[in-house]
């Protein structure tokens, strides 16, 4: 075939491909119905709008958006409250809350809620309505992609989905024993165990794998106070947990898990910024970017009350965390997330309802014009890669 008929054929078929198809996309969850009043506690707008997903493109710099659609989420819990397929065909997204106008606080209740949504259709759209449990929230499927987990906050719980054909069926519960423990991250070490974190009562979780059987080892892992947001390295030998100590001024933690040991135990705990939400690997896992309210959700004249929160980026040295960069972000930051080459990074403020934009050489933040969210404040983020 001559070769202009052949660049011809090339150029149709790459038209014709999904959307997702020839993007590295992060997804971004946002929550409409959850804004905070004068004083910083958290209510429902009235009216609220619908909460929504947005595309995110960035495969080349800067990012943009490449589509928005609606499916239920929430701000309340861990920022990995959706989840998408290696391949960007189909994702899970949850809703820990929801707008009720009956509800005693803000006009906002826990929910259970959880969405299937293909990324093939245009424009994507929710396949599959389902439920969890009350305060549902990270969602994470097994790397065989036989089953997935979903920790419910609010009654001390995780549910358990086998998945098949991009679709989930309920297949049973773990339950802590405390209707208290807050579970919030869970993550996937490999197809055997997961690991837990469960802020009501301090302890992060090991979770053993059977099947659709699974079961708590009795033998708490201890990282700090409150250890809330989790994410794991793409070699699978280090997690870290984010430990939001008492959310009123003090210096929190991160700790970091051994997994290329039994049992896991914690190898080390450094000190961050107040508030450190926001955390994740880059894909290499040499860096790892730490996010912080820094005070930025406190009510005015609260004396650790600041405008803006910080992201830092701290180098991975071994089994130790060493800052490399820190710069000013917006308030109420929730989750951080590198692109696939990890030069770009993104940071969530739900306040300013915008996403923050980076570009990352290994020694420097620099920042670029941030994207905007319409209607609502981003909460989450999911990547297909680690």
């Amino acid at each position: 075939m001559p070769i202009l008929p052949k660049l011809l054929l090339a150029a149709v078929v790459a038209s014709a491909l999904p959307l997702t198809a020839m993007a590295d996309v992060v997804l971004s969850s946002n929550d409409a119905h959850t804004v905070m009043d004068a004083q910083k506690n958290q209510v429902a707008p009235n009216p609220a709008g619908p909460d929504t997903i947005t595309v995110i493109d960035v495969k080349s710099y800067p990012p943009t958006v490449r589509s928005t659609f609606e499916a239920p989420g929430s701000v309340v819990g861990p920022p990995g409250a959706i989840w998408i397929s290696k391949d960007e065909s189909w994702g899970i997204v949850t809703s820990a809350t929801k707008a009720d106008p009956g509800a005693k606080t803000g006009g906002i209740s826990p929910d259970d809620r959880v969405s299937v949504f293909d990324l093939t259709s245009h424009p994507p759209k929710v396949v599959q309505s389902l439920t969890s449990g009350l305060g549902a929230t990270q969602v994470r499927v097994s790397p065989d992609g036989a089953l997935a987990l979903i920790a419910n906050r609010a009654e001390g719980t995780v549910s358990v989905f086998t998945v098949k054909g991009k679709r989930l069926t309920a297949a049973g519960k773990v339950d802590t024993g405390n209707p208290k423990s807050l579970p919030s991250a869970v993550v996937f070490v490999d197809d055997k165990d997961a690991l837990l974190t469960r802020g009501g009562d301090n302890i992060v979780s090991l979770l053993h794998i059977d099947g659709t059987n699974v079961t708590i080892d009795p033998r708490p892992i201890t990282t700090g106070v409150a250890p809330y947001t989790m994410d794991i390295n793409a070699s699978h030998t280090l997690a870290a947990v984010s430990n939001m100590g008492r959310g009123d001024g003090d210096l929190d933690t991160v700790s970091l898990i051994d997994l290329k040991s039994k049992p896991y135990h914690v190898v080390g705990t450094f000190g961050v910024p107040s508030g450190p939400e926001p955390m994740k690997f880059s894909p290499d896992g040499r860096f790892l970017a730490i996010g912080a309210q820094n005070g930025s959700t406190k009510p005015p004249g609260h004396p650790f009350q600041h405008d803006n929160g910080l992201l830092g980026i701290y180098a991975v040295e071994g089994q130790t965390l060493h800052k490399v960069a820190e710069v000013p972000i917006g308030a109420w930051a929730e989750a951080a997330a590198f692109s696939r080459d990890g030069r770009t990074v993104l940071v969530q403020s739900m306040q300013d309802r915008k996403i923050e934009v980076f570009r990352w050489d290994g020694r420097t933040l620099t920042r670029g014009k941030w994207l905007s969210i319409q209607g609502a404040g981003p909460e989450s983020f999911a990547t297909a890669w680690p």
